[in-house]
């Protein structure tokens, strides 16, 4: 089995993960660009972490401009077996009010124009979404959270929208109307991206707002969000300070197989395959390359 190295990628208002023991920085370039900030290596007890700020520091780069592939990369590149997404969110819900966690394990992607896989012509590979959060994974966050007395909501379907602009009236009523739980910007494609790594991940997905449907919230700003996230920080820190502490010290076989998506997943042939892509995707298909 591998040694467990944990991933952290902190969203809006996450530029850091306090704690970190033993810490260093790397600037890493991938065959698909710079990712958006230096990863940040260090341990919490005995478990390895590397912390990547999604949005850069300083919050350089928006939902739509984020290099998700090379972030990914740079991750896998890095050793990271389990990456744990921490994103600000908006709720359908009013049971899921601003403050809370939600663990969800279900993504509508609304996205468009954002590179969403590692493959393409000369090497062509299909790997199933339907079940996009490994489940250990999950239930160590929620175990976490529990131990730190942190309420969270294990489960739901978060929209991943485009963005950068917050949603219209009408299309956050109709969010709500289809059953879905949270809104946010960038689960998508991180999570389509890991699973084609073989990276196992999950997301803590931070309440910050009711969207624009709730009658007495009508309207998301900025302000609001930081001030809610800015809120929350002591509690983030703590529930991945105490997920890192409690992880097991060799990743784990994940039930449905996110640490082995690319097994009979490529199609393309052998003699088909193009050389130049392939050298791009040499950390994402090592392990299925080598004899």
């Amino acid at each position: 089995m591998a040694k467990s190295i944990v991933g952290i990628i902190g969203g809006s208002g996450v530029y850091h993960l306090p704690g970190l023991e033993d810490l260093h920085e790397e600037r890493i370039t991938t065959p698909w660009g710079d990712p958006s900030d230096a990863l940040r290596f260090g341990r919490i007890g005995a478990t390895e972490a590397v912390f990547l700020a999604r949005h850069g520091r300083g919050h350089a780069f928006s939902p739509s401009g984020i290099n998700y592939r090379a972030n990914i990369y740079a991750l896998k590149s890095a050793g990271v077996t389990d990456v744990v997404s921490v994103s600000a969110c908006g709720s359908f819900k009013q049971e899921l009010a601003p403050g809370l966690f939600v663990l969800a394990d279900q993504f509508v992607d609304r996205t468009s124009g954002r590179p969403s896989s590692f493959f393409g012509n000369g090497c062509v590979a299909h790997v199933s979404m339907a079940h996009p959060v490994a489940p250990l994974l999950q239930a160590r966050i929620a175990a976490a959270a529990q131990a730190e007395d942190i309420a969270c909501a294990k489960g739901g379907t978060y929209l991943a929208m485009e963005g950068p602009q917050f949603s219209s009236q009408a299309e956050s009523l109709s969010y709500k109307a289809l059953g879905y739980d949270v809104i946010g910007m960038t689960a998508m494609p991180e999570a389509k991206l890991a699973r084609e790594a073989e990276i196992s991940y999950a997301i803590i997905a931070m309440v910050t707002d009711f969207d624009c449907w709730h009658p007495d919230h009508d309207q998301v700003d900025v302000a609001t969000i930081i001030r809610t996230v800015a809120a929350n920080a002591d509690k983030a820190a703590r529930l991945l300070t105490r997920l890192l502490r409690d992880f097991p010290a060799e990743h784990e076989a994940c039930p449905i197989g996110s640490d082995r998506a690319l097994d009979g997943a490529i199609i393309t042939q052998p003699e088909a395959r193009d050389p130049a892509l392939l050298k791009k995707l040499d950390a994402i298909i090592k392990r299925i390359s080598q004899p």
